[in-house]
């Protein structure tokens, strides 16, 4: 791995350039050129307001969904042209490498190893740092932050790849090494037990303070609501591994229904990310590169079911006046401007996205459908029946794209509307029948698969735009149930109709640290390609 760098901030100012470090000596091999301060602030100044510390807590939570320093770029590769188009939300109406490119599974490995070097760089570094400088000590109610916001990044990695250096991370020597999914996850599940005990004991002693509020840029350094965000954030992980370790899941899922701190609940409690001079990167991709239009799938999808979200998800399609048009992933895109006439996310019209629009990591609705799930698979207290909550995640979600009750009440009894076909005005190659019959209207008398179809189709569309969640959820269930990819150029390691499974590991990890990342491949149980299911995806 490379030499790291991250920044510390002070309220609203970037103070200081530092080296961070994976355990590699060529990690700190310009550490004192990176160490140098030269804004005159001394370490008692840094150390005021737990200003040392707290100083990099915005790089963290902007490099999540990545737009630190407003790159846009970064983000670009991190998710847009991978994990977005995957879910089915969006794809480019670019012809990228002459249509050679992750859209058609043709790897790009410049664009693959992103994800991985941005959450190493600017997320694990800056923690280790807080570590480092005794925040477990010191402010044991930062770090608690801080380990939520771990799980909350590195999940999303090890989601792309499957291991991942992880309990290995700053420990020293000249490599990093690899850990199985499942014992990262089980990490995982330990370090929300750590912040959620910590928090809940500085809540009860401390129930007016908010030392965190100038670093916060989700709750405004409330805890209770970090609480509720560690608690829905160890649900979604034990739902993820429901298939393959159901005893497990089941008892960090009721681990989490059961706690006293409770779950994201209404739309006040969404995790949304923003301040610090924060952009969105999708407003720039759609405004100043046309980069990004809507999927065919979700066009299916939302126009099928007549869904009065569709307004605030995207504009109407500029070449088709009146409707709603998505790009198939894996089309041959002719070059610009053809296809970027097509739907694109809400800019214009409603303008749901401009440079302001705070970033969303997880939403309320997400968790009534976890626990909708939870009552399916007979957990304990999911709060609710699986109608019941079902009813109230498709609620949720509507109100917060300003849905009246009637149009909600309407939505929620319609049997009768499915998805729709989709075609491909300029290409009829692109053209495809619609995936499923689903309706929409709850059904009881269901088996349970048509049950977990319905209720992740609507957790699917609730969770628009954020990606990299969506896809790791389609590959854990098949649902909802996604075009597939028009041109295969995998040369036979991704079969199109199970679709995407992964990210191959980075070309740098094996110039680097070749004989970590080979006992890797090795953890992941297939070949380091694209078509390998990860430790928690059984078909």
């Amino acid at each position: 791995m490379k030499k790291i760098r991250f920044k510390l901030y002070a309220p609203l100012t970037a103070i200081a350039l530092i080296a961070g470090t994976l355990g590699m000596s060529s990690c700190t091999k310009e550490f004192e050129k990176y160490n140098t301060d030269n804004t005159g602030l001394s370490e008692e100044d840094l150390k005021a307001d737990f200003n040392f510390i707290g100083g990099f807590f915005p790089q963290i939570q902007s490099s999540i969904y990545f737009n630190f320093g407003n790159t846009t770029a970064d983000f670009q590769l991190q998710q847009n042209l991978n994990a977005d188009a995957y879910s089915g939300y969006l794809t480019a109406p670019h012809d990228f490498q002459s249509n050679q490119n992750n859209m058609s599974y043709k790897m790009i490995d410049g664009w693959n190893n992103s994800t991985f070097n941005l959450a190493y760089n600017n997320v694990m570094a800056p923690i280790y740092e807080i570590k480092r400088r005794g925040a477990q000590t010191i402010a044991p109610d930062f770090w608690a932050v801080a380990l939520v916001l771990k799980v909350e990044a590195m999940h999303r990695v090890t989601d792309v790849y499957g291991p991942i250096p992880y309990s290995s991370f700053g420990s020293g020597g000249t490599t990093s090494s690899y850990d199985a999914q499942s014992v990262i996850y089980d990490r995982f599940f330990k370090e929300l037990d750590t912040a959620n005990t910590t928090l809940t004991a500085f809540v009860k002693a401390n129930p007016s303070l908010t030392p965190f509020a100038k670093f916060d840029m989700i709750y405004g350094g409330d805890y209770k609501q970090w609480i509720k965000f560690a608690n829905s954030l160890r649900l979604r992980l034990a739902i993820r591994i429901a298939k393959v370790d159901p005893a497990r899941a089941k008892a960090e899922g009721e681990k989490a229904l059961a706690n006293a701190g409770g779950l994201l609940e209404t739309n006040r409690d969404n995790v949304k990310v923003s301040g610090f001079g924060l952009r969105h990167p999708l407003f720039t991709i759609i405004t100043a590169w046309s980069d990004c239009s809507m999927g065919a799938s979700i066009e299916s999808f939302m126009v099928g079911y007549k869904d009065p979200r569709i307004s605030k998800y995207f504009d109407h399609a500029t070449s088709y006046a009146g409707t709603y048009k998505g790009i198939r992933i894996g089309s041959y895109i002719t070059p610009k401007p053809d296809y970027t006439g097509y739907s694109v996310p809400a800019v214009s019209e409603t303008k749901t996205f401009t440079n302001n629009t705070p970033i969303q990591l997880m939403v309320a609705a997400e968790i009534y459908f976890l626990r909708a799930e939870a009552a399916i698979r007979g957990w304990a207290n999911p709060g609710g029946t699986a109608e019941q909550l079902y009813e109230k995640g498709v609620s949720i979600s509507m109100g917060q794209w300003d849905a009246d009750a009637g149009a909600i009440s309407s939505y929620l009894a319609d049997n009768t509307s499915k998805p729709i076909a989709y075609v491909d005005p300029r290409n009829s190659v692109n053209n495809a029948a619609a995936t499923t019959d689903l309706t929409i209207k709850w059904d009881e008398a269901a088996p349970f698969e048509r049950k977990l179809e319905r209720i992740i189709t609507q957790k699917w569309i609730s969770g628009f735009p954020e990606g990299q969640e969506a896809w790791s959820e389609f590959r854990r269930t098949g649902y909802p149930k996604l075009f597939t990819v028009v041109n295969n150029n995998s040369g036979g390691l991704v079969n199109t109709a199970i679709q995407i499974r992964r990210l191959p590991f980075p070309n740098t990890e094996y110039t680097s640290n070749k004989g970590e990342v080979d006992k890797a491949v090795t953890l992941l149980g297939g070949p380091d390609n694209a078509g390998t299911r990860l430790w928690w995806d059984k078909p």
